[in-house]
């Protein structure tokens, strides 16, 4: 198979509520339409060496700051902290830390243009990457349709019930999904040029492809709510995975949102499908001429196929919609986006986040 025909195409993803149409509309026309804040998993607990700042950024990357952190501020690149990676054309507030001995050097990051500082801390850690609880957004849909309201509600009501398909969202591929063919290129060749931690960027953007193949997958064959022989179901209230045996006696809690299926990373190690859950799996793999053999770079890992959608608001604002809610980390707004509008929310994917990892 040639990697030209790794196409990634968002568009194409069947929707879980496709049959109630969208509202429609327009999002980030302004950088104040789009807010994102972290939600931590902890907070500074006043005691350590390493001091932790939440900012403000506007119409910036985390990379960005990153950069001014590192390049101008002069603090070594393995001594910054940083929990996620924040969106670039929204208004985006975060935790990061650095040692605390460079603490006389915080007036500087206010230098850059649109950096705003909120808070500040003391922790005995670095702030790590996933050392975050989730995201609350609070997002502006303009130009809706003229029912595009009621709408809305009637899909909030149908994510709220059975959980949002839980899509790796456009910025994960680069533009065109290029991140993705140049991971497959690296795992069928096994050979690549770039530094380590693009490789692995890269190997991930392809995971995560034939993840979404996966769910997709599950979803046009009616095994959103449902679990399989083999399954590797999650609990999301206690996060916890265990293998499904006995699929009748699981669907009911499947169907209630307390436990979803999950879908592989390939990688070295993980807990890996059995029986009839597996040969779902392999279906993916087969499409691209791939083997679980090929991910022995990446480590591995599981994705639940959905996540609970929480503290949701909506209101009209004339021919608009303020939404807002609540994702647990590793959540895509954009999977949100797309079931509410009906429409790939994002166009095509910037790339932005394509040469950024931590």
């Amino acid at each position: 198979m040639k990697a030209e025909r790794l196409v990634f195409n968002f568009d194409s993803y069947p929707y879980l509520s496709n049959d109630l149409g969208g509202c429609g509309g327009v999002i980030r026309k302004t950088l104040q339409d789009f807010v994102v804040s972290e939600v931590p998993a902890y907070l500074p607990s006043g005691e350590g060496e390493h001091l932790y700042v939440y900012l403000e950024k506007r119409g910036l990357t985390t990379r960005e700051v990153f950069d001014h952190l590192h390049k101008v501020m002069r603090i070594p690149e393995k001594s910054i902290g940083v929990a996620g990676l924040k969106d670039k054309h929204a208004v985006t507030r975060q935790w990061i830390s650095i040692p605390l001995r460079y603490r006389e050097r915080l007036p500087q990051l206010e230098e850059l243009a649109g950096v705003a500082i909120l808070d500040t801390g003391i922790h005995k850690n670095k702030l790590g990457v996933g050392h975050l609880r989730g995201n609350r957004f609070v997002i502006l849909i303009r130009d809706i349709f003229p029912q595009g309201y009621e709408t809305a509600q009637k899909v909030i009501a149908r994510l709220t019930e059975s959980g949002v398909p839980n899509y790796y969202g456009p910025q994960r591929f680069g533009l065109g999904g290029q991140n993705a063919v140049r991971g497959y290129q690296l795992v069928k060749t096994g050979k690549g040029r770039g530094r380590p931690w693009l490789k692995k960027f890269l190997i991930g953007s392809l995971q995560s492809l034939l993840f979404n193949d996966w769910l997709a997958l599950r979803l046009e064959r009616s095994l959103f709510d449902r679990v399989v022989r083999g399954d590797i179901a999650k609990k999301h209230e206690t996060r916890g995975e265990f293998i499904v045996e006995d699929p009748e006696k699981e669907t009911p809690r499947a169907r209630s949102l307390e436990i979803s299926a999950t879908g592989p990373l390939h990688g070295r190690k993980y807990f890996e499908a059995q029986d009839q859950a597996r040969d779902i799996e392999d279906e993916i793999l087969q499409k691209y001429e791939l083997s679980r053999e090929m991910f022995s770079a990446r480590k591995g890992a599981r994705r639940a196929l959905r996540f609970p959608l929480e503290e949701v608001s909506l209101s009209r604002e004339g021919d608009s919609l303020r939404l807002g809610f609540f994702l647990p980390k590793g959540a895509y707004a954009t999977a949100v986006l797309r079931e509410i509008m009906k429409k790939n929310p994002e166009g095509e994917a910037s790339g932005e986040d394509s040469a950024t990892a931590f």
